[in-house]
């Protein structure tokens, strides 16, 4: 099943900045550990993911660095700052909240609408 472009655009800045926490990556790997943790389910192009970084670091959440990888092709990297961290804390707490309550309406209206059956 594929998620819906505006879940996946309001998901997008605690996922990427929650990959960011792990480890500092290069946008390749990023796309690849998306996909990865999604078990395909997000899959995001080139060009979803490089405006999103670039606000990310206009913003003051990700550092980036241009080096020389292992394999000797020039990358450029991104780590997460202290504030990034700051807003990743409050983005898990504000989803967790979020999808509890998403749950509990949805559990809520199959009851009612249970109930509603069972009357008529």
């Amino acid at each position: 099943m594929r998620i819906d472009k505006d879940l996946v655009a309001a998901l997008a800045t605690p996922l990427v900045l929650a990959i960011l926490a792990e480890a500092e990556s290069y946008g390749y790997a990023i796309l690849k550990r998306v996909r990865e943790l999604s078990d395909g389910e997000i899959e995001w192009t080139d060009g979803m993911l490089y405006p999103l970084l670039h606000r990310l670091r206009s913003l003051g959440y990700v550092t980036e660095e241009w080096r020389v990888s292992p394999e000797g092709r020039k990358r450029r990297y991104y780590a997460i700052t202290p504030r990034g961290r700051e807003v990743l804390a409050e983005q898990r707490l504000q989803w967790s909240t979020a999808t509890e309550a998403l749950e509990r309406a949805v559990r809520r209206l199959e009851l009612t609408g249970r109930a509603r059956l069972g009357e008529a």
